[in-house]
């Protein structure tokens, strides 16, 4: 009897709640004023502003009192006399069901407006319209593409059922994709945002699945003899490395999305597992014990020889890629802990991120200023991310069950 089914966009149960900790080196003061015309208004701001310190990258100035709708005359000294070097500000109304949402971004030491939009949308979307505001805020006062308004997905396991949920990047909105009896391992975001593929056990054994988000269709795609593990999309939405014990041991392979073009990309006496594309599509990180023990390399897609990538410890696991490969993170385990490690690809030079005692599945944010994981804190497991210099920490705590197996989707828009 199938005891999987699938659900789409299902609310999930369990609620997470953001906590935070550690402070940036570099932080903006900013305001967040309410937004003003309709009730919604207080939440869009209280969203911008939780999205912002989230980053601990901006000072939160006191806002309170401000009364600012979208086209009010903006006193910069004022503002720049209570310490917001920038503010940000607006209107909502609402017509037959639609909002629309006018925003403006100031600095107040310049004296001048950076930004300003409009977004229109239902009361359901109010919360991504906010999220997408502070992405735009984001961008104009760091230069860097903001990640607020992107997904993760993850599973959560409560007793002896699984769930592949997505959810927005503040952990908030949870949305059942999959749900099962039986263990799902390793969700993984195509490019474009659209699908999840995965390894599910609903048939006795591990095999591989597409699921496309929207509909909720679900295809197996490797289902050889033996194991199918460990899926990971090629930059361009194309292929899949995968690995596959079709041979008696695990090896890893490329194919096409429907099934062809199966090919070995080398052959190893021993277990390779865990593939990553490079940002350029070029080559794949993996993880082997070829040399004695558990460590990161690195193969051209053509095949060729591998070449070793982590030397610090004897166990390296999970390797993720940053966006601009100028960084690999990964498991390592040091003095009996599981710990979060990234390492720089020129100079080779590691950074231990986290403490531990049980910290998994490493997944950067789409613009590479964060790193999203699993984590045991308090005997109880929890979703965390962590800072790319380590400095700020937040932990994103499920009401009940496991959460593991994380996963940070793509920008879509």
């Amino acid at each position: 009897m199938l005891v999987t089914s699938f659900i789409v966009c299902q609310p999930a149960h369990a609620q997470l709640r953001v906590d935070i900790s550690g402070v940036g080196a570099t932080q903006y003061p900013i305001a967040i004023a309410d937004y003003a015309g309709d009730a919604h208004g207080q939440a869009i701001a209280q969203v911008i502003r939780d999205d912002l310190t989230r980053s601990g990258q901006f000072q939160l100035i006191n806002a309170a009192g401000a009364n600012l709708n979208a086209e009010s005359s903006i006193s910069y000294d004022q503002w720049r006399n209570r310490g917001a070097d920038y503010l940000a500000y607006g209107s909502i109304t609402q017509s037959g069901g639609q909002y629309s949402v006018s925003y403006r971004l100031v600095d107040s030491v310049r004296k001048s407006q950076i930004d300003g939009v409009a977004f229109t949308g239902t009361e359901k979307e109010l919360r991504r319209i906010s999220h997408q505001i502070a992405d735009r805020i984001y961008q104009k006062i760091t230069g860097v593409r903001g990640v607020f308004s992107t997904r993760i997905a993850y599973v959560l396991q409560t007793g002896n059922t699984y769930e592949l949920q997505i959810a927005d990047a503040d952990g908030q909105n949870p949305q059942v994709m999959l749900r099962s009896k039986q263990s799902i391992i390793s969700p993984a975001w195509s490019p474009d945002g659209k699908r999840l593929a995965y390894v599910s056990f609903e048939s006795g054994k591990p095999v591989v699945y597409l699921q496309t988000l929207a509909t909720g269709t679900r295809t197996p795609i490797a289902n050889f003899k033996g194991n199918n593990s460990a899926p990971a999309w090629s930059p361009n939405g194309q292929q899949l490395a995968i690995v596959l014990s079709r041979d008696s041991i695990s090896q890893i392979y490329t194919m096409n999305l429907d099934g062809s073009g199966l090919r070995r990309i080398m052959r190893s006496p021993l277990i390779d597992t865990e593939p990553f594309y490079t940002p350029d599509g070029g080559s794949l990180v993996f993880t082997s014990d070829r040399g004695g023990n558990p460590q990161i390399y690195k193969v051209s897609i053509g095949g060729g020889d591998a070449q070793r990538v982590t030397f610090n410890g004897s166990y390296n696991v999970s390797p993720r890629i940053s966006p601009d490969a100028s960084n690999l993170v990964y498991v390592t385990r040091r003095g009996g802990a599981f710990r979060i490690a990234m390492q720089n690809m020129s100079s080779g030079s590691e950074q231990l991120l986290t403490a531990g005692p049980d910290d998994q599945s490493p997944s950067f944010a789409p613009n590479g200023m964060q790193i999203l994981y699993s984590s045991v804190q308090g005997g109880r497991s929890v979703l965390a991310v962590v800072s790319v210099d380590g400095r700020v920490r937040q932990t994103l705590s499920a009401l009940s069950g496991k959460v593991r197996e994380p996963t940070w989707g793509p920008f879509t828009n």
